[in-house]
């Protein structure tokens, strides 16, 4: 057994001492601009309203309308990347289901992908918002309705997000998309996520945003721009039957690949991003409601919904209105877009970072043929790109967080902690300090 020169020196290593910045990322992160995400926001709420059950054949307004130049877009963007990006539909015909669908509806999907450079990478990386835009009556599909927040403020983020990386050259593949049919019950990343499963895609992480534009709670007119919240599942909702008893045994309640992501897009974007904090919420999504990440989690892809501190309900889901001398409705003056470019500059970090990155470790693994006070871990190289070594993670069974790093250039480790008082992972890192998601080991047989 070979043991890391940094462990027998150094027992623990903290964050500030081994993270590095990417300079292409910095370079990204510095180029989105409020103006485009302004641009985006207005030219989306031109449309008048974007509902999904509106037309499809206007050229001017209504859903059709926005997809096509959701599609436009990404077709501009295109040309930056020298044909590897693809930009299509993805459409069906929905027939009617006697709730929030009443009249076949043609759904689509705009959708850019972002192919990686190295071949035999299959890790897909996908950045989502939904199009669609309601008032108060989800069927009403004739008023105005602006989605200036909800969900423009997501759309322009995947927007910004593609024309800012459309140049990059990553090993791995990122999917640009925006949901049509989410306020219908998440229909259009549901079509996506089936596909996605049906055609055993290798998706890795996805990133969905559901309104990052507003600032303001609307019953106290507390503001609070720093923040963003990253909501994600624990137990995993597609091992619930078959692997729950094992994780409860291992006591990794907490540390579902979601869980993981999450914790990832806290350090990148805290990283990257000045003057941002992520706060993760140990939830799939808000108290009984849902968006189209939960599409992706059903199919047992990792994913996570991004979303601001505050929700102000007296401008979600609302006819425009004044009473009272009180405005009511999603409007665009109401975005907040210093707020909405720190958002959309977490987003951007975290899908380079990973695009860059290695891919995982595989056979990560714990040994217990022996009962110790110390812990030995071992693991194979990643299928894909080049690790300069790894870091092993270390925290308490009580931390959310993790609390240490270990550097080794080895594929195993002795630690000198009890398996039993803490939680470890290994993730690998490359030479630009890019950093795969961690792995939690598994027991090895």
């Amino acid at each position: 057994m070979k043991y890391s020169l940094l462990l027998l020196l150094v027992p623990f290593v903290s964050f500030s001492q081994i993270k590095t910045k990417d300079e292409e990322i910095k370079k990204y992160v510095s180029e989105v601009s409020s103006d485009s995400l302004k641009s985006y926001i207005n030219s989306l709420v031109g449309f008048h309203t974007r509902h999904t059950l509106s037309s499809v054949d206007d050229k001017n307004q209504g859903i059709g309308a926005a997809r096509s130049w959701v599609l436009g877009k990404f077709k501009d963007y295109a040309k930056n990347s020298g044909g590897r990006m693809e930009v299509y539909l993805q459409q069906e015909d929905i027939q009617p289901d006697g709730k929030r669908v009443d009249k076949i509806t043609s759904l689509g999907n705009p959708i850019a992908f972002l192919k990686g450079t190295d071949p035999n990478d299959k890790r897909i990386f996908l950045i989502s918002a939904h199009l669609d835009s309601r008032v108060t009556d989800v069927m009403n599909r004739t008023s105005f309705a602006p989605g200036a927040n909800d969900d423009g403020s997501g759309v322009s983020a995947v927007i910004e997000s593609a024309r800012i990386l459309s140049r990059s050259s990553f090993p791995a593949s990122v999917i640009f998309v925006t949901f049509s049919g989410e306020e219908q019950s998440l229909l259009g990343s549901k079509l996506l996520a089936d596909k996605a499963k049906k055609e055993n895609l290798q998706i890795e992480a996805v990133l969905n945003n559901d309104m990052i534009g507003n600032a303001e709670e609307g019953e106290t007119g507390k503001i609070n721009n720093r923040t963003l919240r990253v909501f994600s599942e624990g137990m995993p909702y597609v091992d619930l039957d078959k692997k729950a008893m094992n994780i409860r045994n291992l006591g990794l309640e907490n540390d579902g690949d979601s869980r993981q992501l999450a914790r990832y897009i806290k350090e990148i974007a805290e990283e990257y991003v000045k003057g941002l904090e992520v706060k993760l919420i140990y939830r799939n999504d808000r108290f009984l409601r849902g968006g189209d990440h939960s599409s992706f989690v059903t199919q047992g892809f990792p994913s996570v919904r991004l979303t601001e501190y505050y929700e102000n309900y007296d401008r979600q889901h609302q006819d425009i209105r004044t009473e009272h001398n009180k405005q009511y409705g999603d409007l665009p003056q109401y975005i907040d877009y210093n707020y909405l470019k720190r958002n959309v500059a977490a987003n951007i970090a975290v899908l380079a970072s990973l695009a860059k990155a290695p891919s995982k470790p595989e056979q990560v693994e714990v040994n217990v043929k022996e009962l110790t006070n110390s812990t030995v871990l071992q693991w194979e190289r990643p299928k894909s790109g080049f690790p300069i070594g790894y870091y092993v993670l270390v925290r308490e069974t009580d931390s959310p967080l993790w609390q240490k790093k270990l550097f080794t250039k080895e594929l195993t480790i002795k630690i000198p902690l009890s398996k039993d008082n803490y939680i470890f992972a290994v993730q690998a890192v490359n030479q630009s300090g890019n950093l795969s998601v961690p792995v939690i080991p598994a027991i090895a047989r």
